[in-house]
């Protein structure tokens, strides 16, 4: 949609037709949302890099997808390099508790050709383009330096039905955990939870939210200890 020249993109198809080439994807993260986009992506007959700083999780879908994608371990002048040559350029960036990384500079973003669009579904942590900004589903694209972006946070939300059940589906169980024994025996009791635990009695139990903001780190059982 985004490529579309109406919405100002270059008018690339990505999956081609017979004679003409197919459209150029990057995909930053080998995540739960870069993995679908590769799906969704290789469906469509577009040619598609993936990037991750992971090896084990690019080598798991270079071999499902063996000859119909192109792997690379995240180091920055390859990443460049393609990002440059891209159409579509999908940031699935997600480090739990951070910012995400600047991976795409507006130096960067002139090396593009005009029309190319980034999609940067980790807006909601900053996203990873330095342009980058919040959008919404009724406003969803802005062009900067002559890339269409689309950055609209919880774009799960433009199907809300499907994105609410998911979602319930996978808290559900913690809610319920919570409820029956209560905040400090949940915590004790779960490691995921306790590790999710952001802030607790006005300490910072989180390390990348603590180096982010500028605050003092604090470990999530010392602050329940002396709470």
């Amino acid at each position: 949609w985004a490529l579309q020249m109406a919405n100002g993109g270059s008018g690339v198809l990505l999956g081609g037709v017979a004679g003409v080439p197919p459209g150029k994807v990057v995909i930053v993260g080998a995540g739960n949302v870069g993995s679908n986009a590769l799906q969704i992506a290789v469906g469509m007959g577009a040619q598609v890099t993936l990037f991750d700083r992971g090896i084990e999780k690019i080598a798991a879908l270079d071999r499902i997808y063996r000859g119909r994608i192109t792997t690379c371990v995240a180091d920055p002048l390859t990443l460049e390099h393609a990002v440059a040559d891209a159409d579509l350029v999908v940031g699935a960036v997600l480090i739990p508790g951070k910012l995400s990384p600047k991976c795409i500079s507006r130096a960067l973003l002139r090396r593009m050709r005009p029309g190319s669009v980034i999609v940067d579904v980790g807006i909601d942590q900053g996203g990873i383009a330095e342009t980058s900004r919040p959008t919404s589903h009724t406003n969803p694209i802005f062009i900067e330096e002559g890339i269409v972006h689309y950055c609209v946070p919880n774009m799960p939300s433009a199907v809300a039905r499907t994105a609410t059940l998911a979602l319930t589906q996978a808290t559900l169980p913690y809610a319920l955990q919570l409820a029956n024994l209560g905040l400090r025996r949940a915590l004790e009791e779960d490691t995921g939870l306790m590790e999710g635990l952001q802030v607790h009695a006005g300490k910072v139990t989180h390390a990348g939210l603590a180096e982010d903001t500028g605050r003092a780190f604090t470990p999530a059982r010392d602050v329940l200890r002396n709470s």
